[in-house]
């Protein structure tokens, strides 16, 4: 058996986790930024950035995520 086939997972398939996670970590980010204390309120914390884009992006980044674990290596026909 050749050392391909032991691997449940191939270069691709890191590489869309790797692209997967670059993502949701945009996404976190995106969310990042000042919160409102006792003293002062924040009205940064109701954007459209922080409340809609930001969690479609973790999404998506999430979905990406588990289409690559889900993703099947393609196998290579030996020549007999």
């Amino acid at each position: 058996m050749s050392d391909k086939q032991k691997f449940a997972f191939d270069k691709v398939n890191f590489i869309l986790l790797a692209i997967g996670m670059a993502i949701v970590i945009i996404g976190f980010l995106l969310m990042a930024g000042p919160s409102s204390s006792e003293t002062a309120f924040e009205p940064d914390i109701f954007s459209v950035r922080r409340i809609k884009i930001a969690p479609a992006v973790c999404l998506f980044g999430f979905l990406s995520m588990i289409y690559a674990v889900l993703r099947k290596p393609k196998t290579q026909k030996t020549e007999k």
